[in-house]
């Protein structure tokens, strides 16, 4: 029984001495934070590019190709550093709503094209039945096709919502404590890697079954309103 007494002592010295568990607790809700704020920025930002990149305007057509091939064509981390490090440099926001805005607008690039491709999923004789009622261009958008394009679109949405949860755990390099910073703290501490590890990795499986298992009783709910 020697493994399993090994075991024990490690877990007491990683998660118990000093209470370092609480490091994981305060980095989950960190974790938590920030990528809502994320998801809610990327969704925003992403609508609008997309009307910009279906705009019969060429600005604005041009400023949403130029926005999606820098941020898609940059890494996560850099675009982190840069948010963070030159552009709020001298604003004195919380980190983490400084560390969501960084992932908002990185999302806002990915959402865009989805929310892009959901819109022309739609027949175009949704928009013109609407304009034939007397719908503007705006109210047979919002009323007509962007509900039919986010039933389609929903699914890609909430997988982009796990890889935005999963990019997080790059929020260290600006002094942020989530989950997986709590984790190397506690390696560091304790010397001993395979604890903080492999808790790391059990919270952000945890967290993302169980977002799973709440989108899609969503998702299943707007299947059931199509079949009615």
């Amino acid at each position: 029984m020697e493994w399993f007494e090994t075991i024990q002592s490690q877990f007491e010295r990683c998660f118990i001495q000093d209470d370092r568990y609480m490091m994981l607790v305060k980095g989950l809700g960190v974790t938590i934070r920030v990528s809502l704020l994320a998801l809610l920025l990327g969704v925003v930002i992403g609508f609008l590019i997309a009307l910009c990149n279906l705009s019969k305007s060429k600005i604005l057509r041009a400023i949403g190709k130029v926005y999606t091939d820098v941020i898609r064509g940059t890494p996560s981390v850099t675009q982190l550093m840069i948010i963070y490090f030159v552009i709020f440099a001298t604003v004195h926001w919380p980190k983490w709503i400084i560390a969501a805005i960084a992932f908002g607008i990185n999302s806002g690039a990915y959402v865009s094209e989805i929310f892009r491709a959901g819109i022309l999923s739609i027949d175009k004789g949704q928009t013109e039945a609407g304009r034939s009622l007397g719908l503007s261009s705006a109210q047979t958008m919002m009323k007509i096709v962007l509900p039919q394009a986010i039933k389609n679109i929903f699914p890609t949405l909430i997988n982009e919502f796990i890889v935005l949860i999963k990019e997080t755990a790059i929020v260290g390099y600006v002094g942020l404590m989530d989950i997986q910073k709590a984790g190397d703290f506690i390696k560091s501490a304790t010397f001993i890697a395979f604890m903080p590890l492999i808790s790391t990795a059990i919270i952000y499986y945890v967290l993302i079954k169980i977002l799973n298992i709440g989108l899609g009783k969503v998702e299943k709910a707007l299947r059931k309103s199509d079949i009615r």
